[in-house]
């Protein structure tokens, strides 16, 4: 069977660590790959939500990238997808589609989910799987939901609402080279300036 599962939240204790991990499972059920999660949510939004991640967990320090028949994926973790740089190695590594499950909040799921999965997309020309869990008030975090897919242009191809909802959305490479020869961004870089170290200001 030509599925893969991303198994997500997995915590794992490692030297006396404790990491946010993510299994990769091909369609006979072996382990293909895995991710610890690198940035962790650490925030306080005035009197609104505090999260402190690092109070309990541990960072992980290696960018994914699985090759599978269909193409290449990366896999990030929930506030990662606030980093740009992270995508743009992943992109810069091969993948098409980047899969990341997360868990925005009731604060910052309306004001900055569809924005952020719609920019790493159109950043980096990819398809961009976030995976969210269901909005549940009766639990102390409560998810914002609307799990979503977009295409490298940034097109919404599916959106789920607040509640419990599977769906489904095709990933039509052809688009991916079709947008990047179209705007050729990571041609178009300047990576010697980007890694001069002086900045002049005025």
């Amino acid at each position: 069977m030509n599925q893969y599962i991303i198994a997500v939240s997995i915590l794992e204790l490692d030297n006396n660590k404790l990491y946010n991990f993510s299994f990769v499972f091909n369609g006979n059920g072996e382990i293909i790959g895995s991710h610890r999660k690198i940035h962790l949510f650490d925030i306080d939004i005035a009197r609104k939500i505090t999260f402190k991640e690092s109070e309990t967990l541990s960072a992980g320090n290696q960018i994914t990238v699985i090759d599978t028949e269909f193409c290449k994926t990366g896999i990030a973790i929930g506030y990662n997808i606030r980093f740009p740089e992270l995508l743009r190695i992943m992109k810069i590594k091969g993948a098409e589609l980047i899969v990341i499950p997360d868990a925005f909040n009731m604060t910052t799921g309306p004001a900055h989910w569809k924005t952020l999965i719609r920019a790493r997309a159109i950043d980096n020309q990819i398809y961009v799987a976030a995976a969210s869990p269901a909005s549940n008030e009766e639990l102390s975090y409560v998810a914002y939901g609307n799990s979503m897919v977009t295409d490298p242009w940034g097109e919404v191809l599916a959106r789920a609402g607040q509640n419990e909802e599977i769906i489904y959305a095709n990933i039509d490479l052809s688009k991916v080279r079709e947008v990047r020869d179209e705007l050729p961004v990571l041609k178009n870089r300047c990576e010697d300036i980007y890694s001069i170290k002086e900045v002049i200001t005025y």
